[in-house]
């Protein structure tokens, strides 16, 4: 009997920071949706700036790639992408 109420508590303090982290998460994760619903309906977002950002973008990993690629310090070159 003494065991299995030791069993019990032990199986409870294992839970209570498993629910905790559950709960964060859910929390989190809903602010990120409405977060991200309020950034596509923001007036700025237009598919040409979304274009253009995503361009920015590749520019930005083919620098990366190509650092990664070479032995070369690729930051002294004069970049591209940079304005």
């Amino acid at each position: 009997m003494e065991a299995a109420r030791r069993w019990a508590r032990a199986l409870l303090r294992g839970a209570v920071p498993v629910a905790a982290g559950l709960l964060l998460w859910v929390a989190v994760g809903a602010g990120e949706e409405r977060r991200q619903q309020t950034l596509k309906a923001l007036p700025e977002v237009s598919p040409e700036l979304l274009a253009q950002r995503r361009r920015q973008n590749e520019l930005v990993m083919a620098a990366l790639r190509e650092a990664a690629e070479t032995d070369e310090n690729v930051a002294r070159r004069p970049v591209p992408w940079r304005k």
